[in-house]
């Protein structure tokens, strides 16, 4: 049986991730988050110091505040991680591929199958209709931090990679005409929005718009779960949601 330890555990999504190894029949050897709450039947420490038990996989689900703790473990014990939190400085993103080189890493701003298909059907899109205007709409729940969001992030490279983009305009205000390879981005926030892309491709006639809507936090989980079994099993290295659902 596989162990995994999941950090920010009390979060949403880190006890959904909870949920789903049990239910794939993982062993959930304990959890990491500043402020218990909840119900698990492992332990949860405050940080990755508290931490004596050991596991085959570390799933991150918590903040850019944990990575330093969170290498030094998975560094200490070589245990590989599955890293789907999302903020990370350019710093911080070096760290990460650094300890990649000695432990196996998945990072990922999405681990929905869905999402990552999405983001593929984007980019193919944007290659086909490469005269259309593109404009990003991604909808979140009121308490998230970050903007754009991971996922806008990761349909941009999908662009990125069938056209030339000269400017990313995030939002837009004043008297400012739109230019040659720009892509606008629109973060809204609010309410309990699991979270909704909108990718709009304005022509001179016409508009294709395509719509990732996710309906559950599950969506997230059981790519958790499926991430950490796929990292288990390789050799040091960086790895992402590529490798993964390979498309």
């Amino acid at each position: 049986m596989k162990s995994i330890i999941i950090s920010g555990i009390c979060g949403k999504t880190g006890a959904n991730v909870y949920e789903s190894a049990k239910e794939a029949g993982l062993n959930v050897a304990c959890g990491i988050d500043r402020e218990y709450y909840g119900n698990f039947d492992c332990p949860v420490y405050q940080s990755f110091a508290d931490v004596n038990e050991y596991a085959d996989v570390v799933v991150d689900f918590s903040s850019p505040s944990n990575l330093t703790g969170l290498l030094q473990y998975c560094i200490e014990n070589k245990t590989p991680a599955v890293i789907a939190t999302t903020g990370y400085s350019a710093e911080e993103e070096i760290k990460i591929t650094e300890a990649a080189s000695i432990v196996p890493i998945l990072k990922t701003s999405n681990l929905s199958l869905g999402v990552n298909f999405f983001a593929k059907i984007v980019g193919e899109t944007a290659e086909v209709l490469d005269e259309y205007d593109v404009e990003i709409i991604e909808r979140h729940h009121r308490y998230k931090k970050d903007a754009p969001s991971g996922t806008t992030k990761m349909i941009v490279e999908a662009i990125k990679k069938s056209r030339a983009i000269s400017l990313l305009s995030y939002g837009r205000k004043g008297e400012k005409p739109r230019k040659d390879g720009e892509i606008g981005i629109h973060s809204v926030r609010g309410g309990s929005v699991v979270g909704e892309h909108e990718v709009c491709f304005y022509g001179k006639y016409d508009e294709i718009r395509l719509i990732h809507s996710a309906q559950n936090k599950k969506l997230f989980s059981d790519g958790a779960i499926k991430a950490a079994l796929f990292i288990a099993e390789q050799q040091p290295g960086f790895y992402t949601e590529k490798d993964l659902y390979n498309f």
